[in-house]
């Protein structure tokens, strides 16, 4: 027989990764929050670079002595310090990016999902209702309040229902965008952009991460926590037949068609740890806000890993959220006129990221034209896109 349990709360964020988690931290300081995502535990993502600028955001909601400072096993770390990149783009010769006169200091390497494992732990501490394992089901709106009909996985011996009454709801489910879809907002995908990713063990003395452009795509790899590299290769779904990165002997061979790619893997004498092809395309929302909701974090805009500003801007985007949620008064009061100002300012300020992030995408692709008949490059060499 089904469990059936009831939560009554102020906000709740559909999407428990760093953008969701950032803003339950964020608004647990003054709201009741529920925290819902269908994965019980944070699965493996390819390794990111948390830049220098984040160490404000990560100081400002108390989580940076803990980041730093953490005691975990050694196969367990979250972060190791971020040097810099050195770039293979538009030439042979690399360019070093360094952060040694960055302000903010070092950025950090991170062990992804142990990251968000530490999130989700600050986030309980706080007294965020953590619902983990739950799938979204409905959502409906009706007198001033959202009821949000949750479920435990299908494989989960006796299943749990579970229904979340809410004054404001946060999208945060990254680029399925879930509860936008049960709205029936549409998502403007304006590439087709993916990454092909595994592990290695890391035998590089130099702990910059290096970009390495080539006629179908680009590369990328990165020293992480624990004495592992990451390597990943970016191209367009349609441009690659499917068997080159379904397997990790294919993608070895890939790999090693790389020079920078090829030195790195001629050390590494232990099996790669393949992870599989994951989406990594540029795309919006067509509403990024609502009747008392709003997107967030990869929910509302999604960025090619290029820009290496995912992680950044759904940290930032959660507390600029957070500031208007409070300045509007929109849980604490029904007020119309109010709530249409903050959709407006809102989707003006996803707008602007949206804007400005295709400006430099377009940009960062066009200082290489070493192969102007690639499809894939021809692409992104055109004026940017607007939607």
């Amino acid at each position: 027989m089904n469990k059936k349990l009831a939560t009554k709360v102020d906000i709740a964020i559909i999407g428990g990764g760093i953008a969701g988690c950032t803003a339950a931290i964020a608004l647990s300081k003054k709201y009741t929050v529920a925290l819902i995502d269908k994965a019980a535990q944070p699965v493996d993502r390819i390794g990111e670079c948390l830049p220098p600028a984040a160490r404000r955001i990560l100081k400002q909601l108390d989580l940076l002595k803990g980041l730093e400072n953490k005691a975990y096993p050694a196969n367990q770390q979250i972060q190791q310090q971020n040097t810099g990149t050195q770039s293979y783009w538009g030439s042979d010769t690399s360019t070093i990016v360094d952060h040694l006169r960055n302000p903010d200091g070092f950025g950090w390497q991170l062990n992804r999902k142990e990251f968000e494992v530490y999130l989700r732990s600050n986030a309980e501490q706080r007294g965020v209702k953590c619902l983990f394992g739950y799938k979204l089901q409905t959502a409906a709106y009706d007198n001033n309040l959202w009821t949000i009909d949750i479920k435990t996985s299908e494989t989960t011996p006796e299943p749990i229902e579970s229904c979340i009454t809410a004054k404001f709801v946060i999208d945060a489910s990254g680029r399925q965008s879930h509860f936008a879809r049960t709205l029936d907002i549409k998502r403007d995908i304006i590439d087709k952009l993916v990454a092909t990713w595994a592990t290695v063990d890391n035998h590089e003395t130099i702990s910059m991460s290096t970009i390495s452009s080539c006629e179908e795509g680009w590369w990328y790899s990165a020293p992480l926590p624990n004495n592992k590299r990451v390597i990943a290769f970016q191209t367009d779904a349609d441009l690659i037949e499917r068997s080159q990165i379904k397997s990790a002997d294919s993608f070895l061979q890939l790999a090693k068609g790389n020079k920078q790619m090829a030195s790195i893997l001629s050390k590494n004498k232990q099996p790669i740890q393949f992870h599989g092809t994951v989406a990594a395309n540029s795309s919006k929302l067509h509403e990024v806000a609502g009747k008392q909701w709003a997107a967030l974090g990869d929910a509302a805009v999604s960025f090619d890993p290029l820009s290496s500003q995912g992680m950044f801007n759904a940290m930032a985007s959660a507390l600029q959220l957070t500031d208007l949620l409070q300045k509007y008064q929109i849980i604490e009061q029904t007020n119309k006129a109010q709530e249409e100002v903050f959709q407006e300012i809102y989707t003006q300020q996803m707008n602007q990221i949206w804007d400005y992030y295709l400006k430099h995408k377009s940009y960062f692709y066009s200082q290489d034209q070493r192969w102007p008949q690639s499809e894939f490059w021809k692409r992104r060499q055109l004026a940017p896109s607007n939607i």
